[in-house]
């Protein structure tokens, strides 16, 4: 099926779109520094400077960061094992996520371990003295946070969960980006990108965050983006190390059957259309013919182990997740607490913290098996897994 094309340069695949976000897909596709059309997936919506669920194109010597957004790197981590399901203790498997993994936007490790010191080690920050002009104490500080965060979840709609698939094998899957350290590189260069467009006299933006950079600012980020994603990709490592010691202290030795992790909020150069073109995924999976990807719907829904076919038009993507509905401010004002624990009841969950999750109200998402008929020419399904453990940051 081809992708209706909207008018200013948008492909959208998404039948759910309500007009802010709509609205907004278009205005970065007429910023200066887009260098072909923006693909909108089905799990469109409303975003800081680029719709998260959008795919947007930039020439090799520029990208824009607010596209690429305050999480770098954020994604998934999904592995298959032969656990029998039925010698797992499900509500104190959820007790000791909590135990070993750290949640919350402040939360850190308490020390930091010697795995995290050689990582830090042959991964060096390779332009640090960017924290001293906006950071309280500056690299030193930015540094040893990262080090206690790396390992941890965060806040918002990142999870751990234990899932099965129909086969009822166990899976493990979690949802983690760049925690603190990604937020303060993405920040830094989204103004300096606003200011340097305004100094150089570039053309008016419809939305300042749109602004791209170039020069020697396009190096720095690229060099800081591309370690914040490699910093993401070992935050869910670690965290699945966790999560599969913990299962084995319950259920003994096992076996781990396939392992994908993906990021969803990144940017990378590829060839596409005969060009090399920065392709920066804004809430978006990788999809190119054999990619690997993990499409989680709400907490209460299904997440979807899928295989990229490689479609042009979408830049070779797919969605990352089901994508909001309604915001957080109006998901709390609309649903309540026992709704909430109605849709969680046959799960081991938060459930003392479910007026504070009322923003991630399952009914707060659209609905996953659409956002995956609408993407029937992007991926193929693998397998289906169901939440049976779901530990919320």
């Amino acid at each position: 099926m081809a992708p209706p094309t909207l008018e200013r340069g948008v492909k959208s695949w998404a039948s759910v779109l309500d007009e802010n976000t709509r609205r907004q897909a278009e205005v970065i596709s007429r910023a200066p520094d887009v260098a072909g059309h923006v693909a909108l997936m089905p799990d469109a919506h409303l975003g800081m400077g680029a719709t998260v669920g959008s795919v947007i194109p930039t020439a090799e010597d520029r990208i824009i960061p607010a596209a690429v957004g305050v999480d770098i790197g954020c994604g998934m981590v999904a592995c298959k094992t032969d656990i029998d399901v039925e010698s797992l203790d499900l509500a104190e498997l959820h007790h000791q996520f909590s135990r070993s993994i750290p949640v919350g936007v402040a939360g850190n490790h308490k020390r930091v371990v010697d795995r995290t010191e050689r990582w830090f080690e042959e991964n060096p920050i390779p332009h640090p003295e960017i924290f001293d002009g906006f950071v309280k104490r500056g690299q030193r500080r930015m540094l040893r946070r990262a080090k206690l965060q790396l390992g941890t979840l965060g806040s918002g709609n990142h999870f751990v969960e234990v899932c099965l698939d129909r086969d009822d094998n166990v899976w493990s899957v979690l949802h983690s980006g760049s925690r603190n350290i990604g937020n303060a590189i993405a920040r830094y260069f989204t103004k300096t990108a606003a200011e340097e467009h305004a100094a150089r006299g570039g053309e008016p933006l419809e939305d300042p965050d749109t602004a791209a950079l170039v020069g020697e600012s396009f190096d720095l980020y690229v060099a800081m983006m591309e370690w914040a994603q490699t910093y993401a990709y070992a935050n869910r490592e670690f965290m699945l190390s966790a999560m599969l010691d913990d299962l084995r202290r319950m259920a003994g030795d096992f076996e781990i059957a396939e392992s994908i992790n993906c990021h969803h909020n990144f940017a990378a150069l590829e060839q596409h259309f005969g060009r090399t073109l920065w392709i920066t995924r804004k809430g978006a999976i990788r999809a190119r013919v054999g990619d690997m990807g993990i499409i989680p719907g709400s907490m209460g829904a299904a997440t979807y182990i899928v295989e990229g076919k490689g479609d042009a038009d979408s830049y070779t993507s797919c969605a990352h997740g089901a994508g909001r509905m309604y915001s957080r401010g109006e998901a709390r004002r609309r649903f309540d607490e026992e709704s909430l624990a109605n849709l969680m009841q046959d799960k081991a969950w938060n459930a003392k913290q479910a007026k504070s999750l009322l923003d991630e109200h399952p009914r707060a998402y659209k609905d996953i098996e659409t956002v995956m008929s609408d993407q029937k020419d992007l991926v193929e399904t693998r397998a289906v897994l169901r939440q049976v453990v779901n530990y919320k940051g």
